[in-house]
């Protein structure tokens, strides 16, 4: 793999800043400080969150570090113009979509998907964001048109393990750069020579991979996360209604042992925990996104379906540190 090489020329203005740092303690404002790809965050554990995020633009491509300390439940979705690969540190734990991630893999995302991950504390990634146009264009210029497909759909795809391992290296590289002098990034060439080292290193890695035939395990590790999907999206489309785990095993069509399972394995809670969580987060939104007078925090816990109103409040604050008017008193 290669390392950047910086050009020494002067700065170059662009639109958005070149390097973007963000240190967040709101699990529900995680979303907001990136413009290509909408994510929604639940932590899992009743602890103060911290997730660092830094974004360095190259042009029109992104590499993206993310870390939490607490495990979480993700779901993001990508913006259609762009294609996304994900390298993980030697120690993360979690699933994407089922699956185990892992430092040997890459997840590679085609446009416009939608990613379920489930991370242990101390999860740490980079992500490598392009648009499929700039890596055509690349290529052609080098007549090698035919070295890049997109992704299909989701994939945990298996490079050589030193490409992989080299890729996730020259991710943290630049991004510890970036951290150290942002101030570099602002420099036209230097996006420019680090976009190209990009796009090449990629390649290598994905030209190295093998194919994986997925065993029996990772599809029912699929089909439970399908399953946690399913009552998720029925949870949030019921808002006012009461958690009833037979509505719940109705709406994904498995029976409450499945159910109870697939939730276990994935979230490590039962369903009714984890899907109280999700909606106190929903609740948690809607009181940071309140101007003054605009609503109440009984109005907002009960359009998310909490009718015991001291057990809300506990509940609230026992995952989030404060009380739900305080919340809304920001």
């Amino acid at each position: 793999m290669k390392t950047v090489q910086l050009p020494s020329k002067t700065a170059a203005t662009c639109h958005d800043p070149a390097v973007t740092i963000a240190e967040i303690s709101d699990p529900t404002a995680v979303g907001e400080s990136i413009e290509v790809i909408e994510q929604d965050v639940v932590q899992l554990e009743s602890k103060p969150i911290r997730v660092r995020r830094v974004v360095v633009r190259l042009g029109n491509a992104l590499v993206l570090f993310h870390s939490t300390n607490l495990a979480v439940r993700t779901r993001t979705r990508l913006h259609t113009d762009f294609v996304a690969y994900t390298a993980f540190a030697p120690k993360s734990i979690g699933t994407v979509n089922g699956l185990p991630v892992s430092p040997d893999r890459l997840l590679a995302c085609m446009p416009g998907i939608e990613v379920e991950l489930v991370v242990a504390a101390g999860y740490e990634s980079v992500a490598f964001l392009l648009p499929p146009d700039d890596i055509r264009a690349h290529l052609r210029s080098r007549h090698r048109e035919d070295e890049f497909h997109l992704p299909d759909g989701i994939e945990l795809i298996t490079p050589s393990a030193a490409d992989v391992h080299g890729l996730y290296r020259w991710g943290r590289r630049l991004i510890d750069l970036a951290t150290r002098q942002p101030e570099v990034f602002d420099i036209q060439q230097t996006r420019t020579f680090a976009n190209v080292e990009l796009i090449e290193n990629l390649l290598a890695t994905l030209r190295s991979t093998v194919r994986t035939v997925s065993t029996p395990y990772d599809l029912s590790r699929q089909g439970h996360s399908r399953v946690v999907r399913i009552a998720e999206d029925f949870v949030l489309s019921q808002t006012a209604e009461r958690l009833h785990v037979t509505d719940l095993c109705e709406a994904a069509g498995v029976s409450e042992r499945t159910l109870q399972y697939a939730f276990k394995e994935l979230m490590g809670m039962t369903p009714v925990a984890y899907l109280t969580r999700l909606r106190l987060h929903q609740v948690r939104k809607s009181l940071r996104a309140a101007t003054h007078g605009t609503t109440t925090v009984t109005a907002e816990a009960l359009g998310w379906g909490f009718w015991h109103f001291g057990d809300f409040s506990r509940a609230y604050k026992e995952c989030f540190g404060e009380l739900p008017s305080e919340t809304l008193r920001r």
